[in-house]
């Protein structure tokens, strides 16, 4: 453990796989205490053993981060596991159907807007409570490349990724005097299981193509920059947005 988060409680949803497990090994083996919390609670458990089995100290925890009253809960468990909050990665979100606007139901509209963006503000509007009770704290929420430019058939997660950047400057503007940094990433196509379970190799390899660097990215790459910007490293960073994106918006 390097200890740069050591005294530190974090909160990661998406937490059990992916780049927000990622999020949570680097936090837990940077001396951070760690709430992995996720829609399988079962994973997020499973983690967060593992992360106790190297030493840290993490709890898991089942949300549905559509759930405004789960959300209070998770970080009300998170504060009163670790006597605090200090640093919270919103990173749960889902891709929605892939369907052209007109096309697009109701309902699968409204499933991405009540996950990958109401989620958020839940996340924040609870978890900046407990910072500002713990003495201040960093934010990160998890964009995408997508909060910059436009993608077929994918209206609603663009929307969502795009509303996700205002909604992190007006939060850092409103809390940065109160010691509170907001900032969001945006990461292009991550080599991650919610890409493999649902495409197949044509598909990613196609994918792949679409980044100059010529691969997917990988989710410690992502997890790297979002834990700096949780970091005192970035104490003049907020309201922001981080592309990790090899090269794929500079098309």
């Amino acid at each position: 453990m390097t200890g740069e988060f050591k005294g530190k409680a974090a909160i990661v949803t998406g937490g059990a796989s992916g780049i927000g497990a990622a999020i949570a090994r680097e936090l837990a083996a940077s001396g951070a205490s760690v709430l992995v919390a996720d829609l399988d609670g079962e994973a997020a458990e499973a983690l967060a053993a593992q992360l106790r089995e190297s030493g840290a100290k993490a709890e898991g925890f089942a949300v549905d981060v559509a759930d405004a009253s789960q959300v209070e809960a998770m970080v009300a468990k998170a504060a009163q596991a670790f006597g605090g909050l200090h640093l919270a990665v919103n990173n749960a979100g889902i891709g929605g159907p892939a369907e052209a606007i007109a096309d697009l139901s109701l309902d699968g509209w409204r499933k991405v807007i009540d996950v990958n963006l109401n989620g958020v503000f839940y996340g924040m509007k609870y978890q900046i409570a407990a910072m500002l009770a713990s003495g201040g704290g960093s934010i990160v929420n998890m964009s995408s490349i997508l909060g910059s430019v436009g993608f077929a058939s994918a209206s609603a997660y663009v929307a969502t990724k795009h509303a996700l950047l205002g909604l992190s400057r007006t939060a850092a503007l409103e809390y940065s005097q109160a010691g509170i940094r907001v900032n969001a990433v945006g990461p292009a196509f991550i080599d991650t299981p919610l890409l493999s379970k649902n495409l197949d190799q044509g598909a990613l390899d196609g994918l792949a193509g679409q980044h100059p660097v010529g691969r997917l990215g990988r989710p410690e790459e992502v997890s790297a920059l979002t834990c700096f910007l949780l970091s005192d490293r970035a104490s003049f960073i907020t309201g922001s947005y981080h592309l990790v994106d090899g090269g794929y918006t500079s098309r």
